[in-house]
């Protein structure tokens, strides 16, 4: 359970989600984005403004809310649907309704592709029917388009060279899947140990996850196309949720937790953590308006 990357772990601002979610780094703002699924909240950090924690309502299961390519207009995937939101004016407006196919679902995880386009995914709000999928959305088609369906929680989602990587928790795999014109198509799964939750890259390709449960983040080489823990990373919460990498040089590794379905949650769980690493991450990426 060595870190291995440096510096010591501390819990960011007083807030204590159900569900914390999705975290994102704005380098134009300088601040940390993420969502409280449970409390319908989006809040955000400033770590140059004396740490200011900005807390904003959000629709019903918000699970993520993402960068666009407008400066303070962000993207907003709900069970409402997929908007946009004026942070400035507080305003909203639709891009997409939600999935008819998806009814009874809710979202969780969402992240923008490399072509700028949205990609979420819906699970059942109780994680026991294995009724999510995985959809696409873009600015020019805003009807979403199923690519993969039969999941439980599906989780993770990062584009490697010419593959698109993804976790269903409940299932204990990772899945490396290609995009083809019908939708995703499933290459090859690798079976992990514990429940993989939210990931984040670093700058040389490792992929950085959130363990559900086991209060680490596993730390993954990718060789060869084969996933290979390479070492744990020890967090004082018994839920780390998601991860990315944020700060001036993107090495500051912020991690999101949860108190929803502990008996005794501790201080710290549902708690924002930062880790001054000494690895780098990527840019969020941006959507395309």
């Amino acid at each position: 359970m060595n870190q291995g990357i440096g510096g010591n772990i501390e819990a960011i601002g007083e807030y204590r989600a159900q569900l914390g979610e999705t975290p994102v780094w704005c380098r134009r703002s300088g601040s940390l984005l993420w969502v409280d699924i449970l409390q319908n909240r989006l809040l955000r950090y400033w770590p140059n403004q004396a740490g200011s924690v900005d807390v904003r309502p959000m629709p019903v299961f918000t699970s993520a809310v993402l960068l666009t390519s407008e400066p303070e207009i962000f993207l907003v995937v709900s069970q409402s649907g997929i908007s946009l939101y004026n942070y400035q004016n507080q305003q909203s407006s639709a891009v997409c309704a939600w999935p008819n196919e998806a009814h009874g679902t809710r979202p969780n995880e969402a992240a923008i592709a490399p072509d700028g386009s949205l990609w979420f995914s819906t699970m059942d709000p109780t994680a026991q029917k294995a009724i999510g999928s995985w959809y696409r959305v873009c600015a020019d088609s805003p009807t979403p388009q199923h690519l993969l369906g039969g999941l439980v929680v599906p989780n993770t989602l990062q584009w490697i060279g010419e593959n698109v990587w993804f976790a269903d928790s409940l299932r204990h795999r990772f899945y490396r899947a290609t995009s083809q014109p019908h939708g995703l198509h499933i290459e090859q799964e690798y079976q992990v140990n514990g429940i993989p939750d939210g990931s984040t890259l670093t700058d040389d390709g490792e992929l950085i996850n959130a363990c559900w449960g086991s209060s680490c983040l596993a730390r993954y080489r990718i060789d060869n196309l084969q996933l290979v823990e390479s070492g744990r990373i020890a967090l004082p919460v018994s839920q780390p949720s998601s991860c990315t990498f944020g700060g001036p040089n993107l090495s500051d590794l912020y991690i999101t937790s949860a108190r929803d379905g502990l008996a005794r949650p501790v201080a710290l769980d549902g708690a924002v953590l930062k880790i001054t690493t000494t690895i780098a991450g990527t840019p969020a990426r941006k959507f395309r308006i």
